[in-house]
């Protein structure tokens, strides 16, 4: 069964590779050029457009005449849509913006980049950028997320190894009640189980063997799980996105947000021109908005909330800061993300992550 499984899945991440662009696209959204158009910007991203629509709007504040086009996917579908473009030598978009940033790394590693130095380009840590080609721009940890309604404050994990156990101790409480990625599906939801693998085998064995047993629900994106927490359906939410998970609890009293005690896994969400965009040059600047004071200004307060060394969104359990006490775990751009997609380990990963998740009663996602 395992080996059936490992080859539909090769199967299916093979038909998405090839797949037309156009077949995969997501909504797109036009953001119009507040005057008169004379200029139009395309961006392709894995990333919801209310999280990226402050930054197009600050930016078309200071370049009115730019309309934007921002067409919205899932990861696995973007990294499809771009190797299929990449490969044919036709545009997709003028930029690409993903929090997987393993798979922009390949698309650079693979020549489908163009490389951007700048003023801008020059702030970026060493650690968030790769050949002058991949840019991280924003800073979010992998965080639980629960109802504060339904979860008992003497029973909220503020680690990996409380969340396992309570996962073990209160089975018959949150069996089919906790969520997380699909991996299968999930670009976000593999890079941060692969890292969460590297911290420490053991606890992530743990965790992996109490989701199964507990039945957890899997889905394609943060979205997803966060929503259906809100509505009680789910409990607890496990390795979500920071920033979504943060947005949808300032809306929602209900929703709390937790950054974990023992480790939490930094990304930096990712920037790449592609090789074969019809505007490079507004790609450019558009990018050097995003690295720029005031576009990280922008991210910081009305984005993605968090950041490397401030303090905490306001209401998130956890350190005083990502840097407080060496918590932060930063999932680096750099060569040992190339391994990340590495064809012959996903399989492996992803069937290992099957046999203790989906042969333990996990459903697929819908």
């Amino acid at each position: 069964m395992i080996r059936r499984m490992s080859a539909i899945i090769a199967l299916a991440w093979a038909l998405l590779a090839a797949a037309p662009a156009a077949a995969l696209e997501g909504e797109t959204v036009v953001f119009a050029a507040p005057t008169v158009e004379t200029d139009r910007l395309v961006i392709h991203a894995a990333t919801d457009v209310a999280a990226m629509g402050p930054l197009i709007r600050d930016f078309q504040a200071r370049n009115p005449g730019v309309t934007v086009d921002y067409i919205e996917y899932v990861s696995n579908d973007l990294q499809a849509a771009a190797i299929a473009a990449c490969t044919a030598g036709e545009p997709l978009g003028d930029l690409l913006i993903s929090p997987s940033v393993d798979q922009l790394l390949k698309l650079a590693n693979d020549g489908c980049a163009l490389a951007h130095l700048s003023p801008e380009t020059e702030r970026v840590p060493d650690w968030a950028n790769w050949r002058n080609e991949v840019f991280g721009f924003s800073i979010e940890p992998a965080v639980f997320v629960y109802n504060a309604r339904l979860v008992p404050e003497a029973e909220v994990p503020h680690t990996h190894v409380e969340l396992a156990d309570l996962l073990r101790r209160r089975i018959d409480r949150y069996a089919g009640r906790v969520g997380t990625y699909d991996i299968r599906v999930s670009g976000i939801g593999y890079l941060f189980a692969f890292n969460d693998a590297r911290q420490t085998t053991t606890i992530f064995g743990r965790l992996l063997e109490s989701l199964g047993r507990a039945s957890a629900v899997v889905r394609c994106c943060t979205s997803e799980v966060v929503a259906e927490v809100a509505a009680g359906r789910l409990l607890i939410g496990y390795n979500m996105l920071g920033s979504y998970a943060y947005a949808a609890a300032r809306t929602d009293p209900a929703l709390r947000v937790v950054v974990p005690a023992d480790y939490a896994l930094v990304l930096a969400r990712g920037a790449l021109i592609p090789a074969h965009g019809v505007r490079p040059d507004l790609a450019r600047r558009f990018l050097d908005y995003l690295l720029s004071a005031r576009g990280q200004e922008v991210v910081r307060n009305e984005a993605f909330f968090f950041s490397e060394t401030g303090p905490m969104p306001a209401g998130v359990a956890g350190p005083r800061a990502l840097d407080d006490g060496g918590i932060a775990r930063p999932i680096r751009i750099g060569p040992a993300l190339l391994a990340v997609q590495d064809a012959a380990q996903r399989r492996r990963f992803i069937r290992d992550w099957s046999r203790s998740m989906v042969e333990m009663g996990v459903p697929p996602a819908p």
